[in-house]
């Protein structure tokens, strides 16, 4: 067991290096932009790219890293991502980043996929659950770490994006060290759109919805915090936060699903994340302290909806499907972060900053409407035919190499290791 930890932690500590960069390139662009005046339009499209560009490096980039290799595809991606680093802090242009941004949406696709199809070569059924678990600790921890970095520069300088681009760079030294094998080459992305929705319409639905609501939030909710008043470091805490509360609430939130119908669950979480959302927007608070009060209850209920939505539509996949619906629903996913900083943005122009909020109320109102009616249309599994609720990380888009890592997914697992098996005969044979 100790054995296949030294094997991942050079993995591990790459990924850390990793999403501390782009933690802190993440919640660096809005704020300077707006420092810069950027207009919300323009903010909201830096995040609407960021989210098209992995979502177009989730379909295009396995091609690449077939070509290339793994070790050397990483190193193309982490580098690429690094010289986009420096040249947002270079040349400061709304323009300019909107397109870059895109770029650097692409080269996070495939560096996630690289690291995960990694992790899961090194995963057996025994240890995947726990290397699992380690990743989303590693992510949360070091995505929450970035952006609390933002407070020891000046926004306005260029001195914090050399340090995001500098860990970008520090994540290619441990898997250009490690002794890792390439793995197989990685997972061509299946949408199936007709089947996808018949598998499950609340998740279908559902995870588009969740896409608006924590695209709009991740990208604007710095700009919100500082047209709300209150200083960087609080909005630093506050970002955090959000995410922090997801986590801490995916598990008991998910437990209690497994044992009822998770259509009321989500319905019951995104009503409540909804009533959050219109209490924000209405009285569109400018005190730091009762700032990070509400959205760090808001994050906790917003980002423990999405992993609930996969275990629904999980619980009527066949363990032959899962990898193919989980795949698709992370692209439905990606989607829905792209249009959601697109429909914050010009909600905000139109009303005030915390008509934020009102986008991700309406998109939680919704989802918890339509969790209810198709309630009364189709009857939930028994809690013993449910796949086991997995915590995800929500606030981003992942890849489908994260399904396969997954440890829902041993089934697939199985038949690839039978799969590898059979392939090693026929050569031997021959």
């Amino acid at each position: 067991m100790f054995r296949s930890y030294v094997q991942i932690f050079a993995l591990l500590l790459g990924t850390a290096f990793l999403l501390i960069g782009s933690g802190l390139h993440g919640l660096l662009l809005p704020l300077r932009g707006n420092a810069e005046g950027f207009s919300v339009t323009a903010l909201g499209l830096i995040g609407t790219t960021w989210a098209g560009g992995f979502v177009a490096g989730c379909i295009f980039a396995p091609r690449l890293v077939r070509r290339a290799g793994h070790v050397r595809a990483f190193g193309f991606f982490a580098s690429t991502a690094a010289i986009v680093v420096l040249l947002t802090g270079l040349m400061v242009d709304a323009t300019i980043w909107v397109f870059l941004r895109a770029i650097t949406g692409f080269a996070m696709a495939g560096i996630f996929m690289v690291i995960e199809s990694w992790l899961n070569e090194k995963a057996t059924n025994e240890t995947r659950g726990k290397i699992f678990g380690l990743y989303m600790m590693v992510n949360y921890g070091a995505v929450m770490t970035g952006q609390m970095l933002v407070i020891t520069g000046d926004v306005a300088g260029n001195s914090l994006f050399m340090i995001a681009a500098i860990f970008f760079c520090l994540a290619l030294l441990p898997t250009a060290a490690s002794k890792a094998s390439s793995p197989r080459p990685l997972t061509e992305v299946q949408l199936d759109l007709k089947k996808l929705y018949a598998n499950s319409p609340v998740a279908f639905v559902s995870v588009i919805l969740i896409g608006i609501a924590n695209g709009a939030w991740g990208t604007l909710g710095a700009v919100f915090g500082s047209m709300s008043g209150i200083d960087k470091t609080t909005i630093a805490l506050m970002v955090s936060f959000t995410i922090a509360g997801g986590a801490l609430m995916q598990i008991p939130v998910g437990r209690f699903s497994d044992r009822i119908d998770r259509r009321y669950v989500m319905a019951s979480v995104a009503g409540s994340a909804a009533l959050i959302g219109f209490l924000i927007f209405a009285i569109a608070p400018n005190n730091g302290t009762l700032i990070l009060i509400m959205t760090a209850l808001y994050g906790s209920l917003a980002y423990a909806i999405y992993p609930v939505a996969v275990a629904h539509a999980n619980d009527h996949a066949t363990p032959e499907t899962f990898v193919k619906v989980s795949g698709g629903l992370l692209l439905l996913y990606g989607f829905g972060t792209m249009l959601g900083p697109l429909i914050a943005a010009e909600t905000m122009n139109t009303l005030w900053p915390s008509a934020l909020f009102l986008v991700t109320a309406v998109s939680h109102l919704t989802i918890a409407g339509y969790a209810m009616l198709r309630s009364r249309k189709r009857a939930s599994p028994l809690p013993s035919e449910k796949e086991q609720f997995q915590s995800m990380a929500a606030e981003r888009p992942a890849t489908q190499e994260s399904v396969l890592l997954d440890p829902r997914s041993e089934v697939a697992q199985e038949e690839k290791a039978n799969e590898d098996i059979a392939a090693d005969t026929v050569k031997a044979g021959t």
